[in-house]
């Protein structure tokens, strides 16, 4: 995702839905959002999982300085204690324990993932203990650049899209699909406006 080819496809989508169209007027543009791929990625995203953007980020920075390189082996080289000290808990650490075993011993090989269709690539993240259909969203998001990806469990983006289609309710899965399905083939481009809307929408 570039800056050109977010608004490019943003524009499109907005010539379908004008509640969008009226959305990017008060907030404008997001931003690309890019993460290397590999397992520094999949540790952050089960970092990021039932805490704040914030708290999230400021895991990771410790984490980095913690366990440089961010590597599967070095990660596994560390004693808990230390990983609970950079702010895991103790369910994190086994999760990411348990990620950087698969890597190393091949079981999950993040180079083979670009080649694989969305459902396979799913099928293969969400085979792993602690990471699930949303970690598996956001990684083909944004260390895949899969565009049509829609990341329908992630709570900013749920409630943004309620606010814009002046929902009821949080929508799960099943109802958002269906309320953006004529987003296709940018879904995750409009998830991208979403949590851009989300911080910055009135």
């Amino acid at each position: 995702m570039t800056p050109s080819s977010i608004r490019s496809a943003l524009d499109e989508l907005a010539k379908r839905d004008s509640e969008l169209a009226e959305a990017i007027t008060l907030v404008g543009y997001p931003e690309p959002r890019f993460r290397e791929p590999g397992f520094a990625t999949l540790l952050g995203i089960i970092v990021g999982q039932q805490v704040s953007a914030s708290a999230a980020a400021a895991i990771r920075g410790r984490l980095i300085e913690a366990v440089e390189p961010l590597t599967p082996e070095n990660f596994l080289s560390k004693e808990d204690d230390v990983l609970r000290g950079v702010g895991l808990s103790r369910r994190k650490v086994e999760y990411g324990k348990g990620l950087a075993a698969e890597m190393r011993d091949g079981s999950l090989d993040t180079e083979r993932l670009t080649s694989l269709e969305d459902e396979e690539v799913i099928a293969a993240i969400t085979a792993v203990r602690g990471l699930g259909r949303w970690s598996a969203d956001i990684y083909m998001l944004f260390a895949l650049g899969r565009h049509d990806v829609w990341p329908a469990e992630d709570l900013a983006v749920a409630e943004a899209l309620k606010r814009l289609k002046g929902l009821d309710e949080r929508p799960d899965r099943a109802l958002s699909e269906a309320v953006i399905e004529h987003w296709r083939p940018w879904r995750g481009i409009g998830a991208l406006f979403l949590w851009h809307y989300y911080q910055g929408a009135p």
